[in-house]
């Protein structure tokens, strides 16, 4: 059947607010950048976002797959509050990058968080028994320090994704390995001060931001707001409530038991 009206082409804005991995669920994005890819109706896409990162894995993930759409049509991203860490990665995958002048960029960098109980479990009389296959099999277990090895093994594995966070963003700011690394000190900068770096192209507020994308893309201003379902818990407590939650997990180091974080 055709169309006597074709529906036009416009751009897509997409949010993501909150820690990657957790608010941001990466296989529900990875879905819906697919959609924006194949959609004929889309002819950019803007990433709106405040976040202060997240997991390694999903950072990872979301970077790759903008970066993939972006070879496909232009993708700018908008950091309105916080584009920290893994979510200034995901960033770095994009077009363009512009940001409120307040907003908050880089904190380029890898963390390991986990607990260690050894002392707790020490007052409640309480012992774990371990058999294991070789040293290193219960490395980053809650309950006994790390050994000088272990400390040295997490950090081989820190140092080698820091330098491939750094290699991204010397990439895609068009700068050298060692300029991108005088900024990946794991400190965040206004907006402004990035600009200056060289992490931001442009300070604007949101409509000019949409004016930008639909210029890039070559279309008027028509506005599709693609978002991913939201799960039972998210209906049940409300962004709020769950946001709150994990802000305490990440400050008690519970969110990060053996993992890696670009946070």
């Amino acid at each position: 059947m055709v169309r006597l009206f074709p529906r036009r082409a416009g751009i897509a804005v997409l949010e993501l607010h909150g820690v990657l991995g957790a608010t941001v669920s990466a296989p529900a994005y990875h879905q819906l950048l697919d959609r924006l890819e194949r959609s004929p109706r889309i002819a950019a896409v803007l990433l709106d976002i405040d976040s202060p990162g997240g997991t390694v894995s999903a950072s990872e993930a979301l970077y790759m797959k903008v970066r993939r759409l972006r070879e496909k049509k232009p993708v700018v991203a908008f950091i309105r509050g916080s584009g920290a860490s893994g979510s200034y990665m995901v960033a770095c995958a994009a077009t363009r990058i512009v940001a409120l002048p307040s907003a908050l960029v880089g904190s380029i960098g890898v963390i390991s968080m986990r607990p260690v109980a050894d002392q707790l479990l020490e007052r409640l009389g309480v012992s774990v028994s371990v058999s294991k296959s070789g040293p290193l099999k219960d490395m980053g277990a809650f309950y006994r320090p790390p050994t000088d090895e272990e400390q040295e093994k997490v950090q081989a594995i820190i140092d080698e994704l820091y330098e491939a966070f750094v290699e991204r963003v010397a990439a895609a700011r068009g700068m050298d390995k060692e300029q991108a690394r005088r900024h990946a000190t794991g400190e965040v900068y206004t907006a402004t001060r990035g600009k200056e770096l060289g992490l931001v192209d442009e300070l604007m507020d949101y409509d000019d931001a949409l004016d930008a994308t639909a210029a890039l893309g070559g279309v008027p201003r028509r506005v599709r707001h693609v978002r991913p379902p939201r799960s039972m818990r998210h209906r049940m407590m409300g962004r709020f409530a769950l946001a709150a939650m994990e802000a305490v997990a990440e400050d008690a180091g519970l969110g990060g038991a053996r993992g890696l974080w670009y946070l």
